[in-house]
């Protein structure tokens, strides 16, 4: 009796139909963070609502009804670094955290996924988000503040949202391969606001103690201020220390947590 084989097919027989685009892949993973997050009002709503809402009320409803142009460009600028904190924040560190408690990064790990998707996927949705607040901001901007920027001005803010929201996503990646994700809110929010308001986000550096002023350097949130001023026009530095700076805390605060979940999971 004759038996006739089958020839095993290769990876490069496999028809091109059947193979997952990386990128697809990243896409679709993308897109169920940004609807995981959206479809839980703790998070969408707090995140998105509260920067135009305390826009409008402290930056057109309260500000000086003398107030130059300079004060809503500066108004602006502000508000829009402190909206970029909150996706990286909370969107990568309680939700990192809640991951880990119930078990789901052990399960990404044994599902067939590129290395660093699900990363990734976290990074895209912290990006669209900081981009939708800043967008929001501006648009208010524009039509109730009567602000005055240019194209280039508002690309450049609109730009820095999407690449300056990077290092609070590391940030909160850390906090989050420390803490649990009952816990994770609690200890966001205690980094959060003390940043918001020692940074010189929420209050001028020029009202708060001196020594408050010269710790302002530490916290990743003064160079974005200092780098979203610069971009309407309005900084008094130079923008390549805040940048180095910026990308050191990236990459620092990522490679801790990187080496967190490789030892703790």
């Amino acid at each position: 009796m004759t038996v006739t084989t089958q020839p095993i097919e290769t990876a490069s027989a496999i028809p091109s139909a059947t193979r997952v685009s990386l990128t697809r892949i990243l896409v679709l993973e993308a897109h169920a963070e940004c609807m995981r997050l959206m479809r839980t009002p703790a998070f969408s709503l707090p995140v998105i609502g509260f920067p135009p809402l305390f826009y409008v009320l402290f930056g057109l409803v309260l500000a000086p009804a003398h107030a130059s142009s300079t004060v809503g460009q500066v108004m602006l600028a502000t508000f829009i670094a402190f909206g970029v904190m909150a996706p990286g924040l909370f969107g990568l560190g309680v939700t990192l955290a809640i991951d880990r408690d119930r078990g789901l990064l052990t399960l990404k790990r044994a599902l067939p996924m590129p290395p660093g998707a699900y990363l990734l996927a976290k990074l895209v949705m912290a990006m669209l988000f900081a981009a939708t607040i800043s967008l929001v901001l501006m648009l208010l901007a524009i039509t109730l503040g009567h602000v005055v920027l240019g194209l280039f001005e508002y690309g450049a803010l609109l730009a820095l949202s999407m690449l300056g929201v990077l290092p609070f996503c590391g940030l909160g990646l850390l906090v989050g391969t420390f803490v649990k994700g009952q816990a994770a809110p609690a200890v966001i929010n205690l980094v959060y606001l003390p940043m918001s308001f020692l940074s010189g986000v929420l209050l001028p550096l020029s009202i708060l103690p001196h020594i408050v002023a010269q710790l302002a350097p530490l916290w990743p949130a003064y160079h974005l201020v200092q780098l979203a001023l610069a971009a309407v026009g309005r900084g008094h530095s130079a923008t390549g220390p805040h940048l180095l700076v910026l990308a050191g805390m990236t990459g620092l605060f990522f490679g801790i947590a990187r080496s967190r979940l490789q030892t703790h999971g």
